[in-house]
């Protein structure tokens, strides 16, 4: 059975829609095609500029070098790396407090960057150059509770120890130590079915190292009371051996006389 022709009624709604809504799906259109122009544009401008600094930096020698990537180049990776290298150069030239600013401004400006806790350390370091341990020790502190499961953790733990015991605070340089190994011994294999069945890493290395140069902890004293005690006699080294008891002999009675 032969089928009906389709209707044109779709055909017709199709070209009055077109013709009510011609102008708006233009400008739809426009906007579409210049979004898309615009974010091409976008990456390729980013591209460009990374590689420019990119390539700006790996020319750098000098702390002016450096300086002029971080200001022409911000928020670039090549920007962020050449705070890095900027404050290395002034910790090279002794510049510890320098450095130390150049460093803090790469941490305020990359929060997220993955050499922050990199930076912190390396802030540390600068101040115990200064002389400055207490504040070096809290920076090593919240860089291990902060960054415990980074390559940083470890070794945060670990550069508090030649402090604490440079402040005579043995038990806490013990208990870092204890710290590490406790942490950070991973699993290793097992030698012949004996001992234990964990291989120590660097670090655990080197708190085994430290706790061995750690003054042993102290005895507790002896209180007073024991002080006062009177001396044990000295134990006999033989007791004398006792003969069989025998009765004493009766006294033989005298003779009587005949009367």
């Amino acid at each position: 059975m032969p089928t009906a022709p389709p209707s044109s009624d779709v055909a017709v709604e199709a070209r009055v829609f077109w013709l009510r809504f011609q102008k708006e799906i233009a400008a739809a259109l426009v906007i579409v095609i210049l979004a898309i122009v615009g974010f091409a544009g976008y990456r390729f401008y980013t591209s460009r500029r990374n590689s420019t600094a990119a390539e700006l930096l790996g020319n750098a020698k000098t702390p002016h070098d450096y300086q002029e990537v971080i200001e022409r180049y911000a928020g670039t990776p090549a920007g962020a790396s050449a705070y890095l290298l900027l404050a290395e150069t002034q910790r090279d030239e002794k510049k510890f407090a320098q450095a130390n600013s150049t460093l803090q401004m790469f941490v305020d400006k990359n929060p997220d960057h993955d050499f922050v806790p990199t930076a912190r350390l390396a802030m540390a370091a600068n101040l115990e150059s200064m002389g400055k341990n207490d504040e070096a020790l809290s920076i090593y502190q919240e860089v291990a509770a902060k960054y415990a499961n980074t390559y940083n953790g470890p070794l945060a733990l670990i550069s508090q120890v030649t402090l604490l015991k440079a402040k005579n605070r043995i038990d806490d340089a013990r208990r870092v130590c204890e710290e590490i190994l406790m942490k950070y011994r991973v699993p290793g294999q097992q030698v012949e079915g004996t001992r234990d069945d964990r291989m120590e890493t660097v670090w655990a290395g080197e708190a085994m190292r430290q706790l061995r140069s750690l003054k042993p902890p102290e005895q507790p004293k002896p209180g007073p009371a024991a002080d006062n005690a009177p001396a044990k006699p000295p134990a006999l080294l033989a007791a004398p051996t006792a003969g069989p008891l025998s009765p004493a002999a009766a006294p033989t009675p005298k003779a009587r006389k005949p009367r």
